[in-house]
């Protein structure tokens, strides 16, 4: 994705319209189980040789340093080719969260299941209700578990995306890769029962988190009152997931588990508190020069906007864009490559990531249709300038708290946990939409500059920023509780 540009890829847009659903077959492990039928002893041989030859290559791909790499790097392949398909299909931030996560919860059972490593435990050790003593029926000697985890993401995202099918296009990319590498095609087939498998049982798991019951919920309708939030142009879409609250979190206990201190009380007395906060996000907008386009690249870097709307004449047009799940899921990816992680333990992180997100946004949407309040924008154009726009276009839901203030921070406190206080990496998450890579030296300090994006964006008031950090620190932190009680201990 380094020279992709995104004009490169609207042909590509124009022919996904046009793209029918791809069928496919998955060869399957097949087993001599009769009731009464009496097997050869030749076929008893035979099966001998055949799981005696699948041993030999496993072995052999295991201790290939090369193909090791190959298969390590491809984790966060995957999970961008995840992210292009919601792009495409504009899924939401919170939505792509719940995404991401079940993705890479397949991944990670098949993971398990392969390794006595105690600092990699079953999921059921720190998600909640997530079921226990789930085995996979295929024999782990008869795949390469590590082919199996990244099918495993693949047909999660086909089974639970809206345009899930897009991505039978990456899988057989996948397999010319894994054919390049000489793996023999009758062990990839076993690999992708195996994945397969594992993602039916995570699907089948991920129906009882209430998503399907949100479709029932009575649409949301904006509250009367000068303080509350109302949609913003140019689209002036309607709230985003306002139910979100209901869905079930993957470690913590509830949505109203971590509660932000209080917001800034909405007033129109230009003496007040909450005025002054208006004022700052209208000044900064005002800002020229080096301050300007230093405060500008920021905002742009950290957009993660995938509902951005242009108007030209009387047309809109819409530019998709990655979710902030998105950027800091492809960071995972980035980091785990630079600080040189094992592929059990690049899933692992991957994993525990996407959870923490996960929950992240479930505590934040609590708060946001609590409070309903008001974003910089409606404001300013109601009492301070009827012409001023925020150089970020206004996200479709309410402003407190910050929701990149929250999951960002999240995120940190994961990685941070995971892989330390000091780490060299350029995030180049958004290069494919050409916004040029940043460099950062921790991932405290990378989201500290996502949550004052929001301020120099114009979307976000300081007190929901300063307050979305300590929700998302909390949220962050109960995770990586939860994980040490678990067994799973820091990499570095």
């Amino acid at each position: 994705m380094k020279n992709l540009k995104i004009k490169d890829l609207l042909p590509c847009f124009l022919l996904i319209a046009a793209m029918g659903v791809h069928k496919i077959s998955f060869c399957q492990a097949t087993r001599q189980e009769t009731a009464g039928n009496k097997t050869t002893g030749s076929e008893m041989t035979t099966g001998r040789n055949d799981a005696a030859r699948y041993e030999k290559t496993i072995a052999k791909l295991l201790k290939d340093t090369a193909f090791t790499r190959v298969l390590s790097d491809y984790i966060r392949t995957a999970v961008f080719a995840e992210t292009m398909v919601m792009v495409h299909d504009v899924v939401n931030p919170p939505a792509a969260s719940r995404y991401y996560a079940y993705a890479m919860l397949g991944a990670y059972a098949v993971v398990t299941q392969n390794t006595e490593d105690p600092g990699i435990p079953d999921a059921a050790a720190f998600i909640k209700n997530y079921p226990k003593h789930t085995r996979l029926t295929t024999r782990n000697n008869s795949y390469d578990y590590r082919i199996a985890a990244l099918f495993s993401i693949l047909e999660t995202g086909k089974l639970m995306l809206p345009s899930g099918f897009l991505l039978q296009e990456q899988e057989d990319k996948f397999i010319r890769i894994l054919q390049k590498n000489r793996v023999p095609r009758v062990l990839i087939d076993q690999c992708l029962a195996a994945g397969r498998e594992a993602t039916l049982q995570i699907v089948a798991w991920s129906k009882g988190d209430n998503y399907s019951k949100l479709s029932a919920k009575l649409r949301y309708t904006p509250i009367k009152g000068d303080q509350y939030w109302y949609p913003t142009p140019p689209a002036y879409i309607e709230a985003v997931e306002p139910n979100w609250r209901i869905i079930r979190p993957m470690v913590i206990d509830s949505s109203d588990q971590f509660v932000p201190p209080p917001l800034t009380p909405f007033s129109k007395d230009t003496a007040s508190d909450f005025y002054k906060l208006v004022m700052e996000v209208y000044h900064v907008s005002k800002d020229t020069g080096a301050q300007s386009l230093y405060e500008r690249t920021i905002a742009g870097f950290w957009d993660c906007n995938p509902f951005a709307v242009t108007s030209q004449g009387h047309m809109m047009i819409g530019f998709k864009k990655m979710s902030p799940g998105g950027h800091w899921m492809d960071i995972t990816g980035n980091v785990a490559r630079v600080a040189g992680l094992d592929f059990s333990h690049s899933i692992q992180a991957h994993t525990l990531v996407a959870a923490a997100i996960m929950d992240a946004f479930i505590c934040c949407w609590d708060e946001k249709y609590k409070t309903n309040r008001i974003r910089p924008e409606t404001y300013i154009n109601r009492y301070i300038d009827i012409k001023w726009q925020p150089y970020l276009q206004t996200p479709p839901f309410p402003e407190y708290t910050s929701g990149h203030s929250v999951i960002s921070t999240a995120a940190a406190q994961m990685l941070t946990y995971l892989l330390g206080t000091h780490l060299d990496y350029t995030d180049n998450a958004e290069q494919l939409f050409e916004i040029a890579p940043r460099t950062f030296h921790s991932f405290r300090e990378a989201a500290a500059e996502a949550t004052i994006s929001r301020l120099y964006g114009g979307i976000h008031y300081r007190d929901a920023i300063v307050n979305g950090q300590v929700e998302g620190e909390a949220v962050g932190n109960e995770v990586v509780r939860r994980i040490q009680a678990a067994g799973i201990r820091p990499y570095r």
